[in-house]
């Protein structure tokens, strides 16, 4: 399938108004697509009028503590005609979902090469919601840094990387309380709007009011790095090779691990799986190459028509040094990549 390109320069209003406009009557459908499909995954509905404290309570801290975001957000909704509530709610989406209400059975397959060879961030992104036909990607432009984005339905952020060659991806984690603050994925845009290597990206994002637990894959020319986040705690490890899927890794995390069982075995058998494929993967690798990793199971989750049900969307494959996105919808194995690419300048 063909996914939209939405270029967009300026400041963060006009960047937000860009977008907007670009996604109009795509985001004003999903909005109208039972409350963003909430409501064909969540087992109790629920309606704008009783979200609205909800929605209240993330725009002031996401306001509070990332106001140029915000101020996108303000953008966005201008641009594609809805309203302010509804713009935030788009970036809010997962945390709305939960995870206690709509069990997850854990989602993406992530890793990272960095050192020697061709620096590489790949992964696979897993969601329910059939979000397939809400894929676009977001090359913008802030001042002169440059970011590529993945992005689903008017989040402002998924994964990506940028001009000073710093890619991002995540997994999902599950764990502590979730609550009003700054969603993983407007982090993940701070974090590229921002940062120009891992180490920067790793100090901003300890400054941030995370909503929800989450896996952050960081990569750059000289750095891999995994940060996990639950509870206002976050634990850094860094390594040539990064592999990480959906349970928590760093011992001091693990208590907080709320994955259910059957969860919890995928994730394990994923990540034995990726080791050993990427064992068998030369640091030099190319696209292609890292897409077969990712491209068959147990890695690649096919769909089986439960919308409830987390299936493999997209797989991505980063290469911060290039400046290219090659992206892959669907089953990966059947469909053609598409390259997207900005200049990177070392800072």
């Amino acid at each position: 399938m063909d996914v939209p390109l939405v270029r967009a320069t300026g400041d963060p209003t006009e960047l937000g108004r860009m977008h907007g406009a670009a996604r109009a009557t795509a985001l004003r459908e999903f909005l109208a697509d039972d409350l963003c499909r909430l409501n064909r995954i969540l087992w109790h509905p629920v309606s704008p009028a009783g979200l609205r404290p909800v929605i209240a309570a993330y725009d002031e801290a996401i306001t509070a503590a990332v106001p140029r975001l915000a101020a996108e957000i303000t953008g966005l909704a201008e641009g594609a005609g809805i309203s302010r509530d509804e713009a935030v709610l788009l970036q809010i989406r997962r945390e709305v979902l939960g995870y206690r209400t709509v069990p997850a059975r854990g989602d993406c397959t992530t890793y990272a090469r960095s050192g020697s060879g061709l620096p590489v961030l790949a992964q696979t992104v897993d969601l329910n919601g059939d979000l397939e036909d809400q894929l676009s990607v977001l090359d913008l432009d802030l001042s002169g840094r440059r970011s590529l984005v993945l992005s689903f339905a008017g989040q402002l952020g998924y994964l990506g990387l940028n001009s000073a060659g710093l890619a991002i991806g995540l997994n999902l984690l599950l764990g502590g309380e979730w609550a009003a603050g700054v969603p993983p994925y407007l982090a993940i845009r701070e974090l590229l709007d921002r940062a120009d290597d891992v180490d920067q990206a790793i100090t901003l994002l300890h400054g941030l009011p995370l909503a929800s637990s989450r896996c952050f894959m960081l990569c750059d020319r000289r750095k891999a790095a995994v940060v996990e986040a639950v509870a206002g705690r976050l634990r850094v490890r860094t390594g040539d090779e990064l592999v990480h899927t959906n349970h928590f890794l760093h011992p001091d995390l693990e208590p907080f691990d709320a994955l259910n069982p059957f969860a919890r075995r995928s994730s394990v058998r994923r990540l034995h799986t990726c080791l050993d494929r990427l064992a068998q993967v030369p640091v030099t690798a190319s696209a292609e190459q890292h897409f077969a990793v990712l491209s068959t199971p147990p890695i690649h989750v096919a769909g089986n028509g439960d919308i409830r049900r987390e299936r493999t969307v997209a797989t991505v494959v980063l290469h911060p040094t290039l400046g290219e996105l090659h992206l892959r919808t669907g089953d990966s194995d059947r469909t053609g990549s598409v390259v997207h690419s900005v200049p990177v300048s070392f800072r």
